[in-house]
């Protein structure tokens, strides 16, 4: 937990008046962790029902009211909304005149930086893209999980020391991405978060099918350790069939998956060609092994049975680079 937090009230600088728009999972977590930096929710905006329970659990006592109250009352405005709906929220909250001089307006879409703030900027207030790389669940276990979180924070120059210490303030960890770089940034955790979410569930699910009566607690140790190894080594930590190179375990693979569970075909290929592009690349792949293996890999691509290469053809060496198709 950031010291900050630690920190006597009284010895904080004057605190602020916060406001939500948007009551999802990520809204009333970050205004919950400001809360306890010594900030002061005030109000709170939500449509559906579950926003409106969650606001109520996780700032109880905090009174709902529309977007451009919410903007009225508070000094700094968490934007919490889909990305798509960011702009023209933005643009319409300016237009209306509900966005006041001075005011903190601080979005938390990984997409965008400030520059979807302009709207808002040319009516004076001072924006800030404050977004934090966790995934939420809507619960009081995401304050916690704040702590130590890294926080992708683009603001104008003159405010990036503002938007570093609000990130402090909620336990966070500040990390400046420029304007530029904010879908790659995106897109990067995107890849590694919501992808990884699709892959555990879908290899749970096989590990049921298969006869596994707890499929969680037989790949929590696995996937720790995987984890673990690929953020400490990276390349280095790849292992299975693939990186060694194995075609007919991964032959044997696409036909089993084809026969009990087609839909993840597609997902297993594309994975195993990135797995031997970067395997290849670092020297764990021998390169006298990737034409076959990448001959199994076009064939199950292509709806075969993945036997290529040794296994059954595959022999024209015509294979060699498709593992950087994309």
């Amino acid at each position: 937990m950031s010291t900050v937090h630690q920190q006597d009230l009284k010895d904080r600088p004057a605190r602020l008046t916060v406001g939500v728009v948007g009551a999802g999972r990520v809204g009333p977590a970050l205004a919950a962790s400001l809360q306890l930096a010594g900030h002061r929710p005030v109000a709170v905006s939500g449509v559906s029902d579950a926003s409106r329970r969650r606001a109520e659990t996780m700032l109880p006592d905090v009174p709902l009211v529309p977007p451009a109250e919410v903007l009225q009352r508070a000094d700094l405005v968490l934007l919490t909304v889909p990305d798509d709906v960011l702009p023209g929220l933005v643009t319409g909250l300016a237009e209306t005149g509900a966005v006041r001089p001075g005011q903190l307006l601080v979005h938390t879409s990984g997409r965008y930086g400030a520059r979807v703030l302009d709207p808002a900027l040319r009516a004076g207030a001072l924006p800030m893209a404050l977004h934090p790389a966790m995934t939420f669940t809507g619960t009081p276990v995401d304050v916690q999980r704040l702590a130590g979180c890294s926080f992708g924070v683009t603001a104008p120059e003159e405010l990036r020391l503002a938007a570093q210490a609000l990130v402090i303030e909620m336990g966070g960890e500040p990390e400046w991405i420029s304007e530029q770089n904010r879908p790659l940034y995106h897109a990067a955790l995107a890849l590694g978060a919501n992808h990884l979410v699709t892959l555990v569930a879908q290899s749970m699910e096989l590990l049921r099918t298969a006869g596994v009566e707890a499929p969680d607690r037989m790949l929590g140790p696995l996937l720790g350790a995987a984890l673990d190894n690929a953020l400490r080594s990276g390349d280095a930590a790849l292992t299975g069939p693939v990186a060694r190179g194995d075609a007919g375990t991964v032959a044997a693979h696409i036909t089993e998956l084809r026969s009990h569970a087609p839909q993840t075909v597609a997902g297993y290929v594309a994975m195993a060609r990135a797995t031997a592009d970067r395997a290849l690349a670092h020297g764990l792949l021998k390169p006298e092994l990737a034409e076959d293996l990448l001959d199994v890999l076009a064939d199950g691509a292509d709806g075969t049975n993945g036997t290529g290469g040794t296994n059954g053809g595959g022999t024209n060496g015509t294979h060699g680079t498709e593992g950087n198709d994309r």
